[in-house]
């Protein structure tokens, strides 16, 4: 008697352990933390770059050196088509630079206060510095989330929110 008693406690016992395992798994407690990777590449006219604009949504972003238009593109997660537009000129950011201008580009993450309406800002920096002369400007994306949802277009422009030089002297190739 005494050795079924033990033989149904034990069967209790590992019933009760493999149920918290998958419970626990079930749960995502087991589970590896995503990973968030942005990606820049750049060329002698241009540079692409990608950064999140919401949890789920990155933009791609695109600088042409020649004309300083800087734009983005946002694909709809309703229908996987293009349907968020922006579009900025940094020239007019930048004071004093070469002609042409040498510009790079890379994003970061932002964790700036985004507000409560429907548009917000995005969750990405995008840097634009200026090689010759040291200048740098970093703008966001105002990001209408509603839109976006709802398969709408949206258009619209980037916001500089800051702007220094990392360099005392103007630097001119020869």
């Amino acid at each position: 008697m005494i050795q079924r008693v033990c033989n149904h406690t034990a069967l209790l016992v590992v019933g009760i352990a493999i149920g918290a395992a998958l419970t626990a798994g079930w749960h995502g407690l087991t589970t590896t933390p995503r990973a968030h990777a942005v990606a820049t590449h750049g060329a002698d006219n241009f540079a692409i770059a990608t950064g999140l604009v919401d949890d789920q949504i990155e933009a791609l972003y695109f600088l042409d050196y020649l004309t300083g238009d800087l734009r983005a593109a946002i694909v709809n997660r309703r229908n996987g088509q293009f349907t968020g537009y922006f579009r900025y000129n940094v020239l007019q950011d930048f004071e004093a630079i070469g002609d042409p201008p040498r510009f790079l580009m890379v994003t970061g993450m932002a964790d700036i206060p985004r507000g409560s309406g429907p548009t917000q800002i995005g969750k990405a920096l995008i840097y634009v510095a200026e090689a010759s002369s040291g200048q740098v400007a970093a703008y966001v994306l105002p990001f209408n989330s509603t839109l976006n949802a709802a398969g709408a277009p949206q258009t619209g422009t980037f916001v500089r929110v800051a702007r220094g030089s990392f360099r005392d002297a103007f630097v001119r190739d020869e």
